[in-house]
């Protein structure tokens, strides 16, 4: 289950990534609800899916 945490350290490689506004909405307000940075936040969603995805045999 994924849950938000505060802390993701070494998080130094710029990248441009575009959203729906339906979805930067969301994760907007996920981020202001825990009192972490949307950016801490993406890069949280994007370890649990590396983390979560499944290997193709």
């Amino acid at each position: 289950m994924f849950q938000v945490e505060s802390d993701f350290r070494n998080a130094n490689v710029g990248r441009t990534i575009r959203f729906t506004e339906e979805m930067f909405e969301q994760l907007q307000q996920i981020a202001n609800k825990h009192d972490i940075s949307f950016n801490l936040l993406v890069l949280q969603c994007c370890k649990y899916a590396l983390d979560n995805m499944k290997e193709e045999e």
